[in-house]
């Protein structure tokens, strides 16, 4: 379930206004692990909260060729919106991102992921979303990614570089289950009703992602200027 109170250290709202906080500037870089050969293109599955900031997060990363959300972790047969705001489904509400290897690394999108795009540090949540749909797991294609991603979460913790744990998950990418199609940019829908208005607007949860969403886009967009493109994914 969406909610309004947002709670956590990446975002908080204070009055109505939110107030985003940059990584520092010293965040770790991404430790130097094999990557394997190099492709055209190459598939990572993210896990972290509302799978509507995630994606207006990446939608807008250089070397991304194409975002898409949607569930990862349970089966098949369960996954549909509905079905898994239960809790119990194993499902993690996500984001596959297709990308350019040579353009970006797994490991720099994973920078990304640690930095701004969510808290690794809060377990089965994000802000005021609770539940294990909610979680931070990375869901690896092969070992070379899952060496990267534990590599990085060791470094972090070694570094006890947020003051506590890093509780995101590092497993195998079963099967990912395209999100139903309202989701798909849900971002952009809302930042296009903002301007144009129309009919379908008043359906759309457009105060979460004000509050919380467009905060985290600004705060990748300033932190990562480098990394930041106009155009969406």
């Amino acid at each position: 379930m969406r909610t309004f109170l947002i709670l956590g250290t990446a975002v908080l709202i204070a009055a109505g206004v939110a107030v985003v906080s940059l990584p520092a500037a010293n965040f770790p870089e991404p430790p130097k692990v094999n990557e394997g050969a190099p492709q055209a293109k190459a598939t990572a599955v993210l896990a972290g909260g509302c799978f509507w900031g995630l994606q207006g997060i990446y939608e807008h990363v250089k070397g991304v060729h194409s975002t898409e959300v949607g569930y990862a972790g349970g089966s098949k047969s369960t996954a549909s919106y509905m079905r898994i705001e239960r809790g119990d489904t194993n499902h993690a509400e996500s984001i596959k991102i297709t990308y350019d290897p040579s353009k970006i690394s797994y490991g720099q999108l994973l920078k990304i992921y640690f930095s701004v795009a969510h808290d690794p540090t809060t377990l089965n949540r994000q802000h005021n979303d609770v539940g294990t749909q909610y979680r931070s797991a990375i869901f690896y294609t092969n070992d070379d990614q899952k060496a990267v991603a534990e590599a990085y979460i060791k470094e972090l913790n070694d570094a006890n570089f947020y003051g506590r744990p890093v509780v995101t998950q590092v497993v195998p990418l079963q099967g990912f289950y395209r999100a139903e199609e309202y989701h798909q940019h849900y971002l952009d829908q809302v930042v296009a009703c903002d301007s144009t208005g129309g009919p379908q607007c008043g359906e759309l949860n457009s105060g979460y992602i004000r509050s919380l969403d467009i905060p985290l886009q600004n705060g990748f967009r300033k932190a990562f200027p480098e990394l930041y493109i106009k155009e969406s994914k």
